[in-house]
């Protein structure tokens, strides 16, 4: 069964690259603009095998999104992979501390991704 991977990102342009690479390579995918969306469709059910978000983000940033993911029953040890412009070294530690499993920085290429997605999705 393919593995499923929710995509955080406003950036509609980044959201359909990432999804083009990542189903091409035979990844279910979905994704939300943004922490709120995304938090409210795990909520709903959503069981993804890995998440990659965006850190700066419109109504709940990245950040916030790994803080309420990892407090979520079920959801402790999901693999997160923030996928950011962001090359402040505070924020990638503090995104580790929160329990993000990676830190990517924009741009990443379609096989770059799917190497990195593979090592961290157990049977990927």
């Amino acid at each position: 069964m393919a593995k499923t991977i929710l995509v955080v990102d406003d950036s509609a342009t980044m959201t359909l690259s990432l999804k083009s690479s990542l189903e091409l390579n035979g990844f279910k995918v979905d994704s939300a603009p943004d922490g709120f969306a995304a938090l409210e469709k795990l909520k709903r059910g959503l069981k993804p095998d890995l998440i990659i978000t965006d850190i700066n983000m419109p109504r709940m940033d990245g950040m916030e999104l790994i803080r309420q993911v990892k407090a979520l029953p079920g959801m402790r040890f999901t693999p997160i992979l923030t996928l950011t412009t962001e090359s402040d070294s505070r924020k990638r530690d503090e995104c580790k501390k929160l329990g993000a499993t990676g830190w990517l920085v924009k741009p990443v290429s379609g096989p770059d991704l799917v190497k990195i997605v593979k090592q961290v999705v157990i049977g990927a």
